[in-house]
């Protein structure tokens, strides 16, 4: 049987091709879209059983909440969740009965750079990250720059090391980047470029490099399309695709 799916998001970038995938998706149907000026209740959604999330994150949350009430799971691919909105959400998802998925990022390769370094982190002396996009982002550096910082640091604590080394005394222009958990994270932006990152790490004569790139919106299509196959029965919430993935 195919999965009734509703696109809250339709009419952006994101959501169009969001939309193309679900219809080219032999176990799945589109059954509804919307967007700003369409209210969000059971006749919009027409019959949806998961809805996907992709609008922007002023209004995100309250998307969410009337998703859930409205009686579907919902697949979120919005940016600008924090701790306290992830508990509001959690909590009416249990209330409701009904699950979410949240995820930074819905690229496989972006999700399993995360996890290979977390793997690599405790093992190397020095960890930088450096994260490439095209200039039109408005926002540096990235969210899953962010997050890997956070996963290499908290794996670097856990193991007992402490900062990588670095002699700098003087950085008149910032190029050391930004530091996030003790990890180094520069943003590069240059036309041409799409979405990419770079984590290096670094021993005494040798070097460990782990890289992924997505060329264009249609990368992350694999990861919400798995995220709809796994959202249905989960229960609450659930954050990040590295958790539907296994890993």
């Amino acid at each position: 049987m195919s999965i009734k799916v509703a696109v809250v998001g339709a009419a952006g970038r994101m959501g169009q091709t969001i939309c193309t995938a679900v219809e080219q998706a032999r176990d799945m149907e589109l059954v509804s879209q919307i967007d700003v000026g369409s209210h969000i209740n059971a006749d919009t959604l027409a019959g949806a059983e998961v809805a996907i999330e992709f609008t922007v994150p002023t209004v995100t949350e309250s998307n969410v909440m009337a998703l859930l009430d409205s009686g579907v799971d919902v697949v979120v691919g919005t940016s600008g969740w924090n701790e306290e909105m992830l508990a509001r959400v959690e909590k009416k998802a249990k209330e409701t009965g009904r699950s979410v998925i949240v995820a930074p990022n819905y690229g496989l390769s972006a999700v399993l750079l995360m996890h290979f370094s977390k793997l690599a982190a405790r093992y190397f002396e020095s960890a930088e990250v450096i994260e490439m996009h095209h200039p039109d982002k408005v926002d540096a550096p990235s969210g899953t720059a962010v997050s890997t910082a956070k996963v290499i640091g908290e794996a670097r604590r856990e193991a007992g090391m402490g900062a990588s080394p670095d002699n700098t005394q003087e950085d008149q222009g910032g190029s050391r980047g930004s530091t996030i958990d003790g990890v180094h994270v520069h943003a590069v932006r240059l036309r041409g470029l799409n979405a990419h990152e770079e984590v290096l790490f670094g021993n005494p004569a040798e070097q460990l490099v782990i890289r992924q790139d997505s060329f264009n919106r249609s990368s992350f299509m694999p990861g919400v399309l798995l995220a709809v196959r796994s959202v249905q029965g989960r229960g609450g919430l659930t954050y990040g695709l590295d958790k539907v993935m296994g890993l």
